[in-house]
C-alpha cells in the first residue's frame, strides 16, 4: 500500500497505464463496467470522474499484463481472455492509458474490494488515513457511462462499439458463407 510523506501532495501517478473496459449485453443492451475513484478527492464528484479500471504499467511488465493486474487490484474482480484491444488514449494531466475490451458480468451484490492506499488527509494535518482506490464500481448504459466518465477516455466506448459491430457483422457474415446454397429447384407435375 503507497504511503504519501505527511505535508506532501501525492505523487503524480505514471505516465503510462493499462486499463480493461469489460461489457455485458442485458436484454440487448450494451453496458460497461466502470470505477469511481477513492479517495479524499471525489466523494460528491459522480460526473467527469469515473474511469475504466486502470493503473501504472511496472517496468518490464507488459500492458495488457498490467491491465489485467489492475483490473483485479482496483475492482477485485478477475478478467478473461479474450480481450481486443482499443487503443490508447491521453488523458487531460498528459498520462497515456493503453485499453482492452472483454466481455464478462458481476453481480452488484458482491461488493468490489478494491486495493488500499495511505493518504495525508487533510493536507497538512500529519495524520495518515487509509482509502480504497475505488470506492465504488458498477455496469451503465454506454449513454449514462458517457455522463460519468473523464471525457478524455470517451474514444474508449466509441472504440468498443466499433469493435463489437464489426464483430457482429464478421460473424453474420461468416454465418451467411456456411450456409447451404439455395437451389431453385422445380419440380415438374
Amino acid at each position: 500500500m503507497p504511503a504519501y510523506p505527511p505535508n506532501t501532495p501525492p505523487p503524480k501517478r505514471g505516465r503510462i497505464s493499462a486499463g480493461l473496459l469489460m461489457f455485458r449485453r442485458r436484454s440487448g443492451v450494451l453496458e460497461v463496467f466502470i470505477a469511481h475513484p477513492g479517495g479524499p478527492w471525489f466523494p460528491h464528484r459522480d460526473f467527469d470522474v469515473w474511469t475504466i479500471p486502470k493503473g501504472e504499467i511496472e517496468p518490464n511488465e507488459e500492458p495488457l499484463a498490467a491491465a489485467v493486474r489492475e483490473f483485479r487490484e482496483e475492482v477485485g474482480l478477475e478478467s478473461h481472455p479474450p480481450y481486443f484491444e482499443l487503443g490508447s488514449i491521453k488523458q487531460r494531466g498528459g498520462k497515456t492509458v493503453h485499453a482492452w475490451g472483454f466481455e464478462g458480468d458481476w453481480d452488484e451484490n458482491t461488493p468490489i474490494r478494491s486495493n488500499l492506499m495511505k493518504v495525508e488527509w487533510p493536507p497538512g494535518s500529519g495524520q495518515i488515513t487509509t482509502w480504497p482506490e475505488v470506492d465504488k464500481a458498477g455496469f451503465f448504459t454506454v449513454a449514462a457511462a458517457r455522463e460519468k466518465m473523464k471525457l478524455a477516455q470517451h474514444p474508449l466506448l466509441d472504440r468498443l462499439m466499433t469493435a463489437l459491430a464489426q464483430n457482429g457483422a464478421a460473424r453474420r457474415e461468416a454465418a451467411l458463407s456456411s450456409a447451404p446454397a439455395a437451389t431453385d429447384a422445380m419440380t415438374a407435375a
